[in-house]
């Protein structure tokens, strides 16, 4: 089974924390990227970072979480790396569309703008969900291409 590239800011970092342990739990292998306090760090770096790996190495990474305090700025910094596809989740519809239509490989979430219940709920709609193909590949295909 291939790993799981997890990264935050402090904003997202005690969201970060309890996702992180929770997919350990379930037995899947989590490579954390930081940050790894609540001190206050510079969210792009860190999102560049799992966003390099999980494009550089799909033979590796199943697909990344970052985290911060709304999700926005760490779903920006993410996107600017070719071959990611990272989906802000607000809802396990959301969640759910971001893998299915959009083969999203990165999913981000707010810290503080989302429980850690449904943070939870929308990770597994997400990891349960597959990617449609039919009409959504030439759409994938020009979001992978630009």
């Amino acid at each position: 089974m291939k790993k799981i590239a997890i990264g935050c800011d402090h904003g997202g970092f005690e969201l970060k924390e309890i996702l992180r342990l929770r997919l350990q739990e379930m037995g899947r292998e989590v490579e954390d990227f930081g940050c790894y306090t609540p001190d206050p760090v510079e969210y792009p770096q860190i999102a560049f970072r799992v966003a390099q790996e999980v494009a550089a190495n799909p033979q590796t990474y199943e697909f990344g979480i970052l985290c911060c305090g709304t999700g926005i700025g760490v779903s920006i910094a993410a996107n600017k790396i070719h071959g990611i596809r990272a989906a802000l989740c607000t809802d396990c519809f959301s969640a759910r569309m971001a893998k299915e239509h959009n083969n999203a490989n990165i999913v981000t979430f707010g810290g503080r703008t989302v429980g850690r219940e449904l943070a939870w709920e929308m990770l597994n709609t997400f990891m349960k969900a597959e990617f449609q193909h039919g009409i959504h590949e030439p759409r994938v295909q020009a979001l992978t291409e630009a």
